[in-house]
């Protein structure tokens, strides 16, 4: 059975760093493409940073201050997050999809293109 589990999140306050990591059992993550996403109460899921098939993606919102990144052999994808906004306030999740699956570029970070997905990790930036 394939199952991404994510953690790392917490309350911090603004300025800080936190880092996510999403554990997947039930399959590698080598030749998948990864991502993270976010979602704010009543705010649509928002994609924040894709790396796959030698490219990286990141939402404007977070670039330069959010890094994507994978380790194959630990089955392990994380989020590493500096210089927290309240903004970045969100449940984050992860989600995979395989890299024989084709698509462009400006859809690397849309939800709905990612068939398998973590429950979530609450991250909270208030001060």
């Amino acid at each position: 059975q394939e199952q991404l589990v994510e953690s790392g999140g917490g309350l911090v306050e603004p300025g800080e760093s936190l880092r996510l990591s999403c554990v997947v059992s039930g399959f590698t993550l080598k030749g998948r493409t990864i991502a993270w996403f976010r979602q704010a109460p009543g705010k649509e899921r928002e994609g924040v940073a894709s790396i796959g098939k030698g490219k990286t993606f990141y939402a404007e919102s977070v670039m330069g201050r959010f890094t994507i990144s994978r380790d194959n052999d630990k089955n392990t994808m994380y989020l590493a997050m500096d210089r927290l906004k309240p903004e970045d306030t969100a449940l984050y999740y992860c989600a995979t999809i395989r890299d024989q699956v084709v698509f462009t570029d400006d859809l690397y970070l849309r939800p709905w293109v990612y068939p398998f997905w973590g429950q979530g990790t609450q991250v909270t930036v208030s001060s």
